[in-house]
């Protein structure tokens, strides 16, 4: 294949000097110090693999397949390569060659696309006798049982008003929140307290109908087609200007970058984008104490590297008095999308350092904003016999808010 007829962006590819400032960061080459497990290495595979010099390999299909996305490389490039459009096209040319995700994975894509499904597929998961079959079967089922929360419930659904609801009010006064799929229905509590703080701080917020997922998973999987079909769906269901709230830093991500997927109303729906944070940080709310007073911040790759939402999180906790506000150090859990289900042991050895972080100094409560980092801690913390509740900064917030201490 000659550069001119290859779909793979090569010209930026070729962006990347292979300098090697990426390497300390990157979470991979940490764990195994091996020039394939770097954003540099990756690159020079999938220039390969766009010009011909490289055949699809099982060595090489592995090397792409354990990036993590979690884009920490961006923040230190000199050139400023945009490694994640880079490993995005790279597996949508392995795709385009008929090399596809093992069919485990591929259910999986097919279950986040349809969240109704997903929701009700949650609630009888949590059943003891259905967890235990899971357990039993192992491999991907195994592994999602396991990382399942015993408090997993889904969200309440959209609104059932009538559609002209939102054109009768000032749009501005409105925030419509995002539920997501796995968010809507493993993480209900976040996005219902989500719902609950933006109303006392004055926001009149709608959860649309029509809407689905954020189209992450199947845009990292190489399937644009798919991802771009998803970013139209939203696109329709949030009608308006005012902002759109997304709870989990992961869905956030993807959103911001709907100008990939959809053009110019992309770039426009994009902007409208918010972490609940961003509303609240200033908001006229009065905060008291609360149970919890060591609180240890976990920041997700996606919000370090993607949304930079981290100041506002941090401001925003900074306001509930007395308490001590720590911050886990830089660096990936290994949840990344579904990894923590699809490669267990490489997530887990990502965790290992942070658990034992928390192990050392144990926090009241830890808090994270995307859905996938709060049940890989949990899961974690259960298997080391930590009882540290893993918590959405907004449910942290709105009980301090409604605490009578």
């Amino acid at each position: 294949m000659n550069r001119q007829s290859s779909p793979f962006p090569l010209e930026l590819a070729d962006r990347c000097v292979k300098c090697g400032l990426c390497l300390p960061h990157c979470p991979t080459y940490g764990l195994e110090n091996i020039e394939g497990e770097s954003p540099r290495g990756r690159i020079s595979l999938m220039q390969g693999l766009a010009t011909g010099a490289l055949e699809p390999e099982p060595v090489l299909l592995r090397h792409l397949d354990r990036c993590l996305g979690c884009r920490a490389c961006e923040k230190v490039c000199p050139a400023g390569v945009p490694y994640g459009d880079l490993i995005d096209a790279g597996r949508s040319l392995l795709v385009e060659r008929g090399i596809q995700a093992p069919p485990s994975r591929r259910w999986l894509a097919r279950l986040l696309r349809r969240p109704r499904l997903l929701r009700l597929a949650t609630r009888l998961a949590v059943l003891p006798g259905i967890r235990a079959a899971g357990r039993r079967l192992g491999g991907l089922p195994g592994r999602a049982s396991a990382l399942l929360p015993a408090d997993a419930r889904n969200a309440h659904g959209p609104d059932t008003g009538a559609e002209g609801e939102l054109d009768r009010a000032r749009d501005a006064e409105h925030a419509q929140l995002f539920l997501g799929c796995v968010g809507s229905a493993v993480d209900g509590r976040s996005l219902d307290d989500t719902r609950r703080l933006l109303e006392a701080a004055g926001w009149r917020v709608r959860t649309p109908a029509g809407q689905g997922c954020c189209g992450a998973m199947d845009l990292h999987a190489g399937k644009p087609v798919i991802a771009r079909r998803l970013a139209k769906r939203n696109l329709a269901a949030f009608a308006g200007t005012g902002p759109i709230v997304a709870c989990a830093s992961g869905c956030a991500a993807t959103l911001q970058e709907y100008g990939r997927l959809a053009a110019e109303p992309g770039e426009a729906f994009a902007a409208r984008i918010r972490d609940p944070a961003e509303l609240l940080a200033e908001a006229p709310l009065v905060f008291r104490g609360g149970p919890r007073r060591s609180v240890t911040l976990h920041l997700p790759c996606t919000q370090r590297n993607v949304t930079g939402t981290a100041p506002a999180t941090e401001k925003l906790l900074r306001r509930l008095p007395g308490i001590e506000l720590r911050t886990l150090p830089a660096g990936c859990c290994g949840a990344a999308g579904d990894t923590f289900l699809s490669q267990p042991a490489m997530a887990d050895a990502l965790l290992a350092p942070l658990l034992e972080t928390l192990a050392g100094d144990p926090p009241d409560v830890l808090v994270t904003s995307n859905v996938g980092c709060a049940m890989h801690f949990k899961a974690g913390l259960a298997r080391a016999g930590l009882a540290v509740p893993v918590m959405h900064p907004s449910s942290l917030l709105l009980s301090a808010l409604e605490s009578g201490t």
